[in-house]
């Protein structure tokens, strides 16, 4: 049976350690906040939720390529295809992992978001209020909560702890 690995920023002298790199204090909170706030169970659906309107808008955009929808470039279309495809993908692994509490995902939601809002804020611009206001307010909700002390305290976890294989 291994150890796991002692902290170097703990002092093996400080009560609730023994010494070995356990801690007896919550495992929970150690390893990144305890309980799970509701920012990060919201940022998580909303998240998966954009995950999977790409997902559907590459479904839409496979049906309209088949059936012979007019295009400029067929390699260009592909390639807008892969983007939608890799970016939900993206999408989704940040949304799942956020739920479980890494800190790599707080930034590539924020990063998501800010995307959102770049499209967000144009299409209100050009007429089409509540698509707007669809990509717009969530993108807004996310970005407050993504910089909650809640979700800052339990998205900390930086992996690593367990064996890969």
């Amino acid at each position: 049976m291994s150890r796991p690995p002692l902290n170097p920023a703990q002092d093996p002298n400080v009560p609730g350690d023994d010494g070995q790199g356990t801690s007896h204090n919550n495992s929970a909170v150690a390893s990144g906040g305890g309980r799970r706030p509701k920012g990060i169970v919201v940022i998580s659906i909303v998240v998966v939720l954009e995950a999977l309107a790409l997902l559907a808008a590459a479904a839409l955009y496979i049906y309209q390529l088949a059936i012979g929808a007019p295009v400029s470039s067929f390699w260009g279309a592909v390639f807008t295809l892969a983007l939608l495809l890799a970016f939900s993908a993206w999408l989704f692994a940040v949304g799942h992992f956020l739920f479980r509490g890494y800190r790599w995902t707080r930034a590539a939601a924020l990063v998501a978001q800010l995307f959102v809002m770049t499209i967000g804020f144009p299409t209100i611009t050009g007429g089409l209020l509540l698509a707007g206001l669809a990509m717009v307010v969530p993108a807004l909700v996310v970005i407050v909560l993504l910089f909650d002390k809640r979700v800052i305290a339990f998205a900390s976890r930086t992996g690593g702890s367990r064996a890969a294989l």
